[in-house]
């Protein structure tokens, strides 16, 4: 079982490294808010595994901010380009 957890956690943090490189090269603003949320669900997905691990719910307040803040971060983008475009 050690194994199997070391095993996801070194996926997530690959995949959070690759999305990173994205937030940081994305040629527009909106590959960089795509990456942006992917990495916010990277890191649920981190968090949630976790509680899965250590069988606890002590980190569900911290899934439900994060998720507010991708949720919020997302429209927050959405209407600053549709803004943007309309100038």
């Amino acid at each position: 079982m050690n194994w199997l957890v070391w095993l996801i956690y070194t996926v997530f943090a690959v995949a959070a490294l690759l999305t990173l490189w994205r937030i940081i090269r994305g040629p527009s603003i909106l590959d960089r808010a795509v990456a942006a949320d992917v990495l916010l669900t990277e890191v649920l997905c981190v968090v949630g595994a976790d509680m899965i691990v250590r069988h606890h719910t002590q980190s569900l307040p911290i899934l439900l901010i994060i998720a507010a803040v991708g949720v919020f971060s997302s429209i927050t983008i959405a209407r600053f380009v549709a803004r943007r475009d309309q100038g």
